[in-house]
């Protein structure tokens, strides 16, 4: 097989040119379910992956894992096989009061409070998506309907850190509204790369609420968080739709 990637297991026979990244191995059945004609691809360490089309655009679906290294060797390693635009679809925490359970968070920018961005370039070098790409995702979440919030969001390495309250109080005095673990590094490598990028994160813990709280009720299914999940998908796939559109 030419071109096979060692971790994600993919190769240029299996690439389009989009792909939606969640984090959770599990939610690539839930994007299965919005596409046809699918085909699983492969399925290694944390990297599962599907190929399909939503409105005649074929579309990958790759999981990335948890953090920042696994994201980046996702990212390099679809970058090798051709795709040209990725879309993370994951969680976050929301740092401000005005988020709801289930609500969209787009990132305009991420402040790159990982390691992995860092190995990549020094710190002053902005963590932005594709402009154009954003502006998709956007007008895909109004012709969604889905309630939604734009601004930066904060990628860290450490979930269970002893200081989180401190941290989460002094990003949310500073406008960041929302913390995951991926944003930054895709980003960042993204813009290094040469390939589209941008992230939508759907609210699973509202600020000043318990992290295992909002995790567990994530687990075990609460609706809006489910129906944030929903709106996460179909505004991505609407954004490759629209990116698609004007190749033509």
């Amino acid at each position: 097989m030419s071109n096979l990637q060692p971790h994600i297991r993919c190769s240029s026979e299996d690439a389009a040119s989009y792909a939606i990244l969640p984090g959770d191995p599990g939610r690539v059945e839930r994007i299965k379910e919005f596409l046809t004609d699918v085909r699983d691809i492969a399925f290694n360490r944390e990297h599962k992956s599907a190929v399909g089309y939503y409105k005649g655009v074929k579309v990958m679906a790759v999981s990335t894992g948890m953090g920042g290294p696994s994201t980046a060797i996702a990212a390099e390693e679809l970058r090798k096989i051709g795709v040209e635009a990725m879309i993370r679809i994951g969680s976050c925490g929301a740092l401000v009061p005005g988020i709801r359970l289930g609500e969209l968070v787009i990132a305009n920018g991420a402040v790159r409070d990982d390691g992995t961005s860092k190995t990549y370039v020094g710190t002053e070098y902005p963590a932005i998506p594709d402009t154009e790409l954003l502006i998709d995702v956007i007008h895909a979440a109004d012709s969604c309907g889905a309630g939604y919030h734009i601004g930066i969001t904060r990628s860290h390495d450490g979930l269970y850190v002893d200081q989180k309250d401190e941290l989460n109080d002094y990003w949310a005095a500073r406008g960041v509204l929302g913390s995951d673990m991926e944003t930054a590094t895709l980003f960042t490598v993204g813009s290094l790369r040469g390939f589209r990028t941008a992230s939508i994160l759907n609210t699973v813990v509202e600020a000043q609420s318990s992290l295992e709280k909002g995790i567990n009720s994530y687990v075990d299914g609460a609706s809006a968080v489910l129906q944030g999940e929903s709106d996460e998908i179909r505004v991505a796939l609407e954004a490759f739709v629209s990116l698609e559109k004007r190749k033509h």
